[in-house]
């Protein structure tokens, strides 16, 4: 049975890349904004880091492109600069907390991509620690601490 899995997962995947994965983007740009906006500023390199690494992920890749991926970070980002959108990019961080373990790591290792840009500091620390908690992902791990 795992062999038929396995083999439905990957098809799963392929479909989802093909026909656009929105909650999947949401999650992945609202995780790398939580980042980007941690300390209270926008640093051009950290938004080309997460524009870098979302176009290099498989299922991002193949449905979206540079423009689209543009236009949803920088949604995440202003929403990033309020509590209430805060809240709402964490949700959206969510919103895939039951995806494969491979998808949720990927999204919490483009937001550490984003905050490794120079070290990571206490307070992006602390945005990956919620990240990691709503993803249920081992952030010493995937960070290699």
């Amino acid at each position: 049975m795992g062999l038929f899995q396995d083999a439905f997962t990957r098809v799963g995947r392929v479909v989802m890349s093909y026909a656009g994965d929105t909650a999947f983007l949401h999650a992945a740009c609202s995780a790398a904004a939580a980042v980007i906006l941690a300390d209270q500023e926008i640093d051009e390199q950290e938004i080309e880091t997460a524009l870098a690494d979302l176009s290099n992920n498989p299922i991002l890749h193949k449905s979206y492109g540079v423009l689209k991926l543009e236009q949803e970070l920088h949604e995440a980002i202003a929403r990033a600069k309020s509590r209430a959108g805060r809240l709402e990019n964490l949700r959206l961080v969510g919103g895939i907390a039951d995806r494969p373990l491979e998808q949720r790591q990927d999204v919490f290792l483009i937001a550490a991509d984003v905050a490794d840009q120079g070290g990571i500091s206490e307070l992006e620390h602390k945005a990956l620690d919620e990240i990691a908690e709503v993803l249920s992902v081992d952030k010493p791990a995937l960070l290699g601490l």
